[in-house]
């Protein structure tokens, strides 16, 4: 129980890593503010956070809308007292008809002879498109920082996760130029950040996971069939991706007093970049 009597926050808590890290933080002994803009996804998470031991406050809010994360800090604060853990989960992923086009169309480019070309991705990007995944992966964890600042810098302790990716360290997937920028951005807005805290006893840092092995994921693992697994796995050495557990072990760690880790990023990728 490393995180009896904190407050952790989690962001985007629907099906997948961040349900998990929410559940870990309660079996560590949180009291757990978990938010989502799904409702029943939410629902869920709550259920499952309460199953594990944690007093759980489920707030429906869209990190991108500055107001709804002022109201959701205000609302963690009102209940709890204070949050001196936040986890920066909530984020937008490729996972539209058309990127999972693009995800194919990559993973063939790189794993099968033929001539070289233009895979014109990013040309093809619309303005709008672009926009939705800075919304929420940039300035929605700008906004959850700075509310989480504001409480934590007058209590000098701090714990600040931001989930980013493999995508925002390497061109492992170039298929999504939008989601790998939003992603790139975290990382460099983790390290100003910890620079600037530190002396405060705050903590920030982040985890970049490569494939995380989601039900979305594997469900797509099953579409492309065995010949398409196999050429996937010929850029994971470890032939397979992370569960949601294992990511959610190493947040825990970042989560903790157990560590002297400030604005580093931790890859847990199975060496799909070493």
């Amino acid at each position: 129980m490393h995180m009896a009597n904190k407050v952790a926050l989690v962001t985007g808590v629907g099906p997948g890593l961040g349900k998990a890290i929410a559940v870990t933080l309660a079996r560590e002994g949180a009291n757990v503010v978990i938010c989502d803009v799904n409702e029943t996804s939410l629902a869920e998470a709550r259920q499952e956070v309460e199953a594990a031991g944690a007093n759980c406050l489920a707030v429906r809010c869209d990190v991108s809308s500055s107001a709804e994360v002022t109201d959701m800090f205000a609302a963690a604060v009102e209940h709890f007292g204070s949050v001196h853990v936040l986890v920066n989960n909530a984020a937008l992923t490729p996972n539209r008809p058309t990127d999972t086009e693009r995800r194919n169309q990559l993973y063939a480019y790189l794993h099968t002879p033929m001539a070289r070309d233009s895979l014109r991705f990013t040309s093809e990007i619309s303005d709008e498109e672009w926009q939705r995944y800075w919304d929420v992966n940039v300035h929605g964890v700008f906004y959850c920082t700075r509310e989480a600042l504001r409480l934590m810098q007058p209590q000098r302790y701090g714990r600040i996760v931001n989930i980013a990716s493999i995508a925002g360290i390497s061109s492992r997937s170039a298929h999504s130029p939008h989601y790998s920028a939003s992603k790139g951005a975290v990382i460099a807005f983790t390290r100003s950040v910890a620079m600037e805290v530190a002396g405060a006893n705050i903590f920030v840092n982040a985890m970049a996971p490569g494939g995380v092995a989601t039900p979305a994921f594997n469900e797509y693992l099953e579409q492309i069939g065995e010949a398409g697994r196999n050429r996937l796995w010929q850029g994971c050495p470890a032939g397979r991706f992370g569960t949601v557990d294992e990511y959610a072990a190493t947040v825990r760690h970042l989560a903790s007093d157990e560590h002297y880790l400030v604005g580093q990023v931790i890859s847990p990728n199975g060496g799909s970049a070493i």
